[in-house]
């Protein structure tokens, strides 16, 4: 129910939460250039950002991890291997 609260009034603000997460990466994808699976990051500077920013506003469970889980699967990251046959359709 806390983060939820926390949702609404970053809608309020930002006038989604779309437009407030696309902040975070100039309303572009960050595209990585992988090449092997140990390159990719836990956490990246970004996701540092998105987590402290969060829990400023009074979010829970929102570490630099989970928010760089949720950027890989929302799109804001392209963290394909450049071998995926995903990478080249998504860039």
């Amino acid at each position: 129910m806390r983060n939820a609260r926390h949702f609404l009034a970053v809608q309020e603000e930002f006038g989604s939460f779309d437009a407030y997460m696309w902040a975070f990466v100039d309303g572009r994808p960050k595209v990585n250039r992988w090449r092997r699976i140990e390159q990719l990051p836990a956490t990246t500077p970004i996701s540092d950002a998105l987590s402290a920013d969060l829990r400023a506003r009074g979010f829970r469970f929102v570490g630099p991890t989970v928010c760089y889980s949720h950027m890989q699967a929302a799109g804001l990251v392209n963290d394909h291997l450049v071998s995926c046959f995903r990478f080249a359709e998504l860039t």
